[in-house]
């Protein structure tokens, strides 16, 4: 039997952009599989673990900055989806999440692969919506329809985000032989026309007159895509003496003037009160310092966050006094026209102190043991320009930030909306997904084989680079220190395991290679990005203690600078 609202469903998403989607196997999806393995405009891929897949359709919607669509079975399967969702929902990241259901009467009735699926996301979707059980009457017909135009139109408005669609189906529903799919043209398709955001000349002059009073200003700007426009616009102003800017490594936006080695000073300049902001501008999402998170929360500094649109205030530095709901290029255009205050001295006394630390750096370093520090920081060097870099959360990414490196050629991709490493692979795979450039993967161990599932598919991945950094265990727990300070800490923190790369490398036919030492590792680079017909997989073994004491002797040689 044919539903022909499925089918609507499928010709509406077309007709509205969306090009991508991701099915996992099962039996009550089957209308919803067919009808998007048939459109002509939709191009599927099927991925057999839910949890897996949530994460590889949102590393492609990441890229592609539109919604990719999902599409699983009934019962657990949905729940499978969870942790992609959330993320999705606090990086922003359009999704457009359709779950197959039982029919409501058989709920809570011993049915198989039945569990209460309506608004299963909760609060970590923009929306829910539930499609209609039966279309007998023309007016469920309209719904459907309206239904998937507002999802669709939710997924895209700012801030995007995950939109999660329902949808009962009763038995029959697989098409009979003789039975074609229609999918019609003349559906009804509705859109969202977004308003241009941009501040008045009243409002210029108001803020312009309150930027005067500020004689310590600092711009933080949060994860986000990199945007050569404001790299330039937030370089002009801490050139011109205006604001320091201060940029993690997923903030895409570090240039040649701005603040990078901040995570290694923080520590010790806390006390000095010169260095505190008495404003800080922030934009984008989160930032990956926690040191420079209780640095400015400690400040008291007033803090203005700049948004386009929404009403949400994200209060990080615990002095909130301004959404300004205005794009970042249009504010900062407008504050680089600002006559300057009196941060002139404030900006130079940040750049004085990571100027003194990046000079040390690389003779420290450098002279260092090998280890994980120097493995990232040398991989890092071996990166092409036309690329994505994908870090997986503990030290992967704290790794790289750590390196201070600025103007950077490729694009930084973290999974910190909740900072989770349950879908690294996951998400890097999706990126490889749509490009021909060379997606590369710096991960953990307990990351990368927690996530192995990634692999499980059928797609070839030939630009897909991975290194994993095996210390066999959960080595930022050595750095913290609560744990670090238990006798629990190599078997319940830690977590050790004796688990290599190169058996998972074999199973899946990726090319491998290991290293153990620094010229080891140098010699793998020098062919790691030379094109081969399948991804390449890269392992460098190093031990967790050490990792530690490289780290902290790094910090303490820097203490001096």
């Amino acid at each position: 039997m044919v539903i022909q609202p499925i089918n609507d469903l499928v010709a509406i998403a077309a007709k509205k952009g969306i090009k991508e989607a991701i099915l996992s196997p099962g039996s009550r999806c089957a209308p919803l599989t067919l009808a998007f393995a048939r459109h002509p405009d939709i191009h599927c891929r099927t991925i057999s673990d839910e949890r897996s897949a949530a994460f590889v359709a949102m590393g492609m919607a990441q890229q592609l900055e539109k919604p990719v669509v999902l599409v699983c079975t009934s019962g657990s399967a949905a729940l499978n989806y969870g942790p992609a969702v959330a993320e999705a929902y606090y990086q922003q990241i359009p999704l457009l999440i359709i779950t197959a259901d039982r029919p409501k009467e058989w709920i809570d009735q011993w049915d198989g692969q039945t569990i209460r699926q309506e608004e299963i996301y909760g609060k970590h979707v923009k929306g829910s919506f539930n499609f209609p059980d039966e279309f007998s009457n023309e007016d469920k017909v309209w719904h459907a329809h309206r239904i998937t135009n507002e999802a669709i139109n939710l997924a895209n408005s700012y801030p995007a985000g995950p939109v999660h669609i329902n949808i009962p189906l009763r038995e029959p529903f697989y098409p009979k032989r003789e039975e074609m799919l229609d999918f019609k043209k003349d559906l009804p398709c509705f859109e969202t026309v977004k308003g241009n955001s941009t501040l008045s000349a009243d409002d210029e002059l108001k803020l312009g007159e309150s930027l005067k009073k500020f004689k310590k200003i600092m711009v933080v700007p949060g994860q986000q895509k990199p945007n050569r426009a404001i790299r330039e616009l937030l370089g002009k102003l801490q050139e011109d003496g205006k604001a320091a800017v201060v940029t993690d490594a997923i903030s895409n936006l570090s240039s040649s003037n701005s603040i990078t080695f901040h995570d290694t000073f923080i520590p010790h300049i806390k006390e000095d009160k010169d260095f505190e902001p008495d404003l800080i501008i922030s934009f984008g999402k989160s930032i990956i310092s926690k040191g420079l998170k209780l640095f400015l929360r400690a400040s008291g500094a007033t803090h203005w966050h700049i948004s386009p649109a929404g009403a949400y205030s994200p209060d990080t530095y615990q002095g909130l006094s301004k959404l300004i709901q205005v794009s970042p290029k249009s504010f900062f255009g407008f504050f680089s026209k600002v006559e300057p205050g009196h941060s002139q001295a404030f900006v130079q006394k940040w750049k004085r102190e990571d100027e003194k630390i990046g000079k040390r750096f690389m003779e420290v370093l450098s002279s260092a043991r090998f280890g994980e520090y120097q493995a990232v920081h040398l991989i890092g060097e071996k990166i092409p320009s036309e690329s994505r870099l994908h870090l997986s959360n503990s030290m992967a990414v704290r790794y790289f930030n750590f390196l201070g490196l600025k103007n950077l050629p490729f694009e930084i991709v973290c999974n910190r909306g909740t900072s989770g490493i349950d879908g690294s692979n996951s998400t890097a795979v999706g990126c490889t997904f749509t490009t021909k450039d060379a997606v590369t993967l710096i991960t953990g161990d307990m990351a990368f084989f927690y996530d192995r599932n990634a692999f499980w598919h059928n797609y070839n991945m030939p630009n897909l680079r991975i290194i994993v950094l095996n210390n066999h265990a959960g080595g930022i727990f050595r750095l913290i220190d609560g744990p670090a300070a238990q006798p629990e800490l190599e078997e319940f923190f830690e977590t050790k395991q004796a688990l290599s790369a190169e058996h998972l490398a074999k199973e899946f036919g990726f090319a491998y290679q290991s290293a153990s030492h620094s010229y080891e590792l140098r010699a793998a680079l020098d062919s790691f990005y030379n094109k081969s017909m399948e991804p390449k997989l890269l392992e460098v073994f190093s031990d967790s203690k050490t990792n530690a004491e490289i780290l902290q002797s790094v910090k303490a040689q820097l203490k001096g600078a």
